[in-house]
């Protein structure tokens, strides 16, 4: 491993006037990994750094970054899309790589006791929805970004935590994430314009979870949608003949799919798809170019 001196050493050849020493230097820094991204960010904050320099730090650590985000990528595609959360970490990376996944789970841990706290699980299906939708949009006051909807802040979801505002993709990973936790069988819906959830029905009784206990479930696909939910709009239910009627509105054909809960993957891309369209109105390519990648992973 390179020490500190070494490293600083590295970087001060960037401003060499060498092309080939440079590219020698990016190479060498890329291979280093992300251990080296601190030292960088912080040459990159000197007051007295030449803007040449401060050019090319900047851009090895988006190389970096994009490099083992995409890696990361691959592997949750490959070996744990039963995980949500990891994958929508993954995604939060392009713009806030340092995440802590721990205080992301102790939010969403925060939340799920507080509606564990107020569940009796005598309750019909729609009563706990209801308990939850209290918590939720009452208590912990999440709310649908009516005035910023395409602020790119609205589909990472660490900044969703933070603000208490999201769009529905955010709100409707965040709000499954919590029902999950509490052995609620409520799963993404992937409608057409806009994303919504779906409690299935549950023929088998459920049973009351431990505070420190965290699996992944997963949608039954021969079950039944008891009702719909949108997140976006705290936590409205409604039943299926609403969908007919919101999809004849956007000259939409019915298709099964847009009725069942959909896989995780599927989430993710519509996330990514979200994120393109935000950085397309801000005519931000390089966000842009690195959604289109991240795209081109998840579909192949």
């Amino acid at each position: 491993m390179i020490n500190e001196s070494e490293l600083k050493a590295l970087i001060y050849l960037l401003d060499d006037t060498d092309d080939d020493v440079v590219n020698q230097v990016e190479q060498r820094l890329f291979q280093l990994g992300p251990d080296v991204i601190p030292t960088l960010e912080q040459t990159y904050e000197q007051s007295d750094i030449n803007e040449l320099r401060q050019k090319r730090v900047d851009e090895i650590i988006r190389k970096i970054q994009s490099h083992y985000l995409i890696e990361e990528l691959k592997k949750w595609k490959e070996n744990n899309q039963d995980d949500l959360l990891e994958g929508a970490l993954i995604i939060n990376k392009i713009k806030y790589p340092e995440i802590d996944r721990q205080y992301i789970e102790n939010i969403l841990n925060k939340i799920k006791l507080d509606v564990w706290l107020e569940l009796n699980y005598d309750l019909t299906s729609f009563e706990k929805i209801k308990i939850l939708n209290y918590i939720m949009f009452d208590v912990h006051r999440f709310s649908g970004d009516n005035e910023d909807y395409h602020n790119p802040d609205n589909s990472y979801l660490s900044k969703v935590l933070d603000r208490k505002k999201g769009n529905p993709i955010s709100l409707a990973i965040i709000y499954s994430l919590v029902a999950q936790r509490l052995n609620l069988p409520v799963f993404g819906v992937n409608l057409p314009q806009h994303f919504i959830v779906g409690y299935l029905e549950d023929k088998t009784d459920i049973k009351p979870v431990k505070l420190n206990e965290s699996k992944f479930m997963i949608p039954n696909q021969s079950s039944i949608v008891q009702f719909y939910i949108n997140p976006f709009n705290k936590g409205s239910v409604f039943p299926r003949e609403n969908l007919f009627v919101f999809l004849n509105q956007v000259n939409i054909e019915p298709k099964d799919e847009y009725f069942l809960p959909c896989k995780n993957i599927e989430i993710i891309k519509r996330m990514v798809r979200n994120l393109h369209s935000s950085y397309e109105k801000l005519k931000n390519t390089n966000l842009m170019q690195q959604c289109e990648l991240i795209s081109n992973i998840l579909e192949n």
